[in-house]
């Protein structure tokens, strides 16, 4: 596909396509790097097209209309469609463009310049409506009162409305082309051949070694290493795929907010030398002696959090090869008879490309399972929970842990069996490790709403310091963002995924000390749920949803953790035990 795009010569001295000209199929990428086209929505009377670029300050100020459009004409049997088609722009912006502008129908990327072929679109955002043929019946502006500029005072014409009223009304488009200002597409075109080819011994082993074995090692979550010049060269046709799509390595949270010290972003420099290497035959270089063979991974500890002071495991779980696995609830054969303090937990699967995601909580016996008593999960390529010095998570007296696995199988009937390390503190517990489920139990999405929005807050009632965020939705989950109501007036949104995908539950860390919470913040999650018939990943769109545990059912949870910067519990702790020996 990467080679396909930087040959591509599109002439922009060709005519643009003609009125009446039944368009060619084309495709694009979803928000969720699916390849979708038209055929997708299903049977419409017409489909409008808009392109735009992330940053085009004209399409920005357009795209609010256009979702107040849409939402009267998709009752009318109209598709609306948004295509990127800016060199460069990261699907996560695109995504975020919309959820900033409430828009609540599709959008998408361009890759492959596929979209431009077809309609061959001038600037960002013109407007091209398609009959149910796919027949090209309008191009042009949305409305006569936007300029690049500025805006033209009044009311103005909605040029588009006008054509779409036409064409459900089976007449010809009185006005079939209207002016279009805006931002200038540039069209891809071919590359002179490089001068100087990155290889993998210099360059891209390096770059690899940064980013990507963490899950792409032997035996790892990934389905192949990265680690060798030879498997990254068979696969280098996929890296280039996913790497120029920033599809890899996974990170959903949008740029334009906040700053996190586990962000797994490849800058475009290092993308570019990616894709440069990846378009000019995976060279290996100068590979030293026996490295192929011996395999360049340096030797890993057992457990990432060092020697745990306890371990507890599951049984073996026996996974089909095919098919939907259940969630399995699993309760570790440990009872706490005191309060114990833990300072790092790994959670350590046997089989870790078939386990999707694992969360840990505590129960007292007899209780019922709370998200409230989360402690930690697992996702593939996550970083086990090591706390800083003088922090810690309390498990009550009384309580035993448990784990909520979530399986996929992998092609072949397998097993897996997880194991949680705990270490406990070896200095003076000082702040309690605690955390917020900003959540909602009593939503009902509605059947084939694209955007249902669900809501939850709550409010800080000490000064504190936080330490990260967590999202949580099943398939039909959209985007969430967090946004913090300070005391003295200011609002900040501390995170936005605009793209939340549920096969990567990524988990957002600040650096320490960094975000802090005065006494009185309101910290507010806002959720969209898209239960469409055009999300692929829907179960049933014409089922009403509400909360539940399964994944046909949904969930709205945003997880904050955090610290009470004024608490200082002085607790001396028995590192063998994790119990309290004295208070300092």
């Amino acid at each position: 596909m990467i080679q396909a795009l930087l040959l591509l010569t599109l002439s922009l001295g060709d005519a643009p396509v003609a009125i009446g000209s039944k368009v060619a199929p084309f495709t694009f990428t979803d928000t969720r790097w699916q390849t979708r086209s038209l055929e997708d929505f299903g049977e419409r009377k017409a489909f409008v097209i808009v392109f735009t670029t992330v940053d085009c300050p004209l399409a920005k100020r357009v795209l609010p209309r256009l979702a107040s459009i849409e939402k009267v004409w998709r009752e009318r049997g109209v598709a609306f469609v948004g295509v990127d088609v800016g060199p460069g722009d990261a699907l996560v912006e695109v995504a975020a463009n919309a959820v900033e502008a409430g828009i609540e129908f599709p959008v998408s990327r361009d890759f492959d310049a596929s979209v431009l072929r077809a309609l061959r679109p001038s600037r960002s955002p013109e407007i091209c409506v398609l009959d149910a043929q796919h027949v090209l019946r309008y191009r042009g502006r949305v409305g006569d009162e936007e300029l690049l500029g500025g805006a033209r005072p009044g009311e103005g014409r909605s040029d588009l409305e006008v054509a779409l009223a036409d064409l459900i009304a089976d007449r010809p488009v009185a006005r079939a082309t209207t002016p279009i200002d805006g931002c200038k597409l540039t069209y891809p075109a071919g590359k002179p051949a490089p001068e100087v080819v990155p290889t993998f011994a210099d360059v891209i082993g390096p770059l690899f070694a940064e980013h990507c074995t963490a899950c792409h090692t032997r035996g790892g979550s990934a389905p192949f290493e990265l680690e060798t010049p030879t498997s990254a060269a068979r696969h280098a046709a996929m890296i280039a795929e996913v790497v120029e799509q920033a599809r890899m390595p996974p990170w959903f949270a949008s740029a334009r907010y906040g700053h996190f010290e586990n962000e797994r972003r490849l800058t475009d420099p290092e993308r570019r030398v990616i894709l440069l290497w990846a378009e000019n035959g995976a060279p290996a270089g100068e590979i030293a002696a026996g490295t192929e063979a011996a395999s360049p991974r340096a030797a890993r500890p057992a457990w990432r959090i060092g020697n745990p002071d306890l371990v507890l495991a599951t049984e073996v779980i026996d996974l089909p090869a095919s098919g939907t696995v259940p969630y399995r609830y699993v309760v570790l054969p440990h009872v706490f008879t005191r309060d114990t303090w833990v300072e790092a937990v790994e959670i350590r699967p046997s089989n870790p490309q078939a386990l999707h995601h694992a969360n840990l909580g505590f129960y007292t016996l007899g209780g019922d399972i709370k998200e409230s008593n989360f402690i930690t999960g697992q996702v593939p390529g996550g970083a086990p929970m090591d706390l800083a010095a003088g922090t810690a998570v309390l498990i009550p007296g009384g309580s035993v842990i448990g784990l909520q696995i979530h399986h996929v199988p992998t092609g072949v009937v397998s097993q897996d069996r997880i194991e949680v390390g705990l270490r406990y503190p070896r200095g003076v517990v000082r702040q309690r490790v605690r955390h917020f489920e900003i959540a909602d139990r009593r939503f009902a999405i509605p059947p084939f709403a694209p955007a249902h929005p669900v809501r939850a807050r709550r409010v800080f009632t000490a000064d504190s310091v936080g330490i990260g965020m967590f999202v949580h939705m099943h398939l039909r989950g959209r985007d969430m963002r967090f946004d913090a109501r300070y005391p003295d007036g200011r609002n900040e949104t501390l995170l936005l995924v605009p793209n939340y995908d549920f096969n990567w539950q990524t988990a957002y860390r600040w650096k320490a000390g960094a975000q802090v919470f005065p006494r009185g913040t309101v910290v507010e999650c806002l959720a969209h749920f898209d239960n469409s018939r055009f999300n692929t990943w829907n179960p049933d769109p014409s089922k009403t949803v509400t909360f539940g545990q399964e994944t046909v059912d949904e969930m709205m949870y945003g997880f904050l953790f955090y610290v009470e910067r004024d608490e200082d519990l002085a607790l001396a702790i028995d590192p063998a035990t994790g119990g309290v020996v004295s208070v300092k």
